[in-house]
């Protein structure tokens, strides 16, 4: 029996989403990601949000209903976004919520290719060009946002090896 909801955190493109998805088909548990659920109350998507409130509105926001996920008595899987236990003291509410968060760890090289070919969806990547900047863009965020990463209670490291793989390793630390 699952006790807390299961938060799945760690940089945009890592496949959090996917997992979530695969999760709940494994778990019988709803899945809940993070933006798209602000995306359906604000009825707008991240980037629209980004581009009109900007990035500081936008963490308030994310803020806000972070805690409404949170605090639902029924239990999910909550897959974040690449930046919500950066912000607002997300992380330490986070781990108050729950005894399952899993950082879902995938390598700056990884995740540039992954995220190249749909960075005009991503706001916060949609200006640059290469994938090499991208690389470096990425490097530095996760080297300024590991310090939040690496308080999961677990480390899932995936880097490629699958949604699949990563599904069977977080079922089996599941509490």
């Amino acid at each position: 029996m699952i006790n807390s909801h299961i938060v799945l955190l760690g940089y945009m493109g890592c496949g959090k989403t996917t997992i979530s998805s695969k999760l709940e088909t494994i778990l019988n548990l709803p899945s809940i990601d993070l933006d798209q659920f602000i995306e359906n109350e604000l009825k707008m998507s991240i980037s629209q949000i980004f581009n009109t409130k900007g990035q500081i509105e936008f963490r308030k926001i994310e803020n806000r209903y972070l805690k409404i996920l949170l605090n639902k008595k029924t239990k999910s899987i909550i897959s974040l976004g690449g930046g919500t236990p950066c912000y607002h003291n997300n992380m330490d509410f986070i781990l108050e919520c729950s005894k399952n968060v899993f950082f879902i760890k995938t390598s700056a090289e990884v995740l540039s290719f992954r995220l190249f070919k749909e960075k005009s969806k991503r706001p916060i990547i949609k200006s640059i060009s290469s994938i090499s900047e991208l690389k470096d863009f990425i490097s530095k965020h996760l080297f300024e946002r590991m310090i939040f990463y690496s308080q999961a209670h677990h480390i899932i490291d995936d880097n490629d090896k699958g949604a699949d793989s990563v599904c069977k390793k977080i079922v089996s630390k599941l509490i």
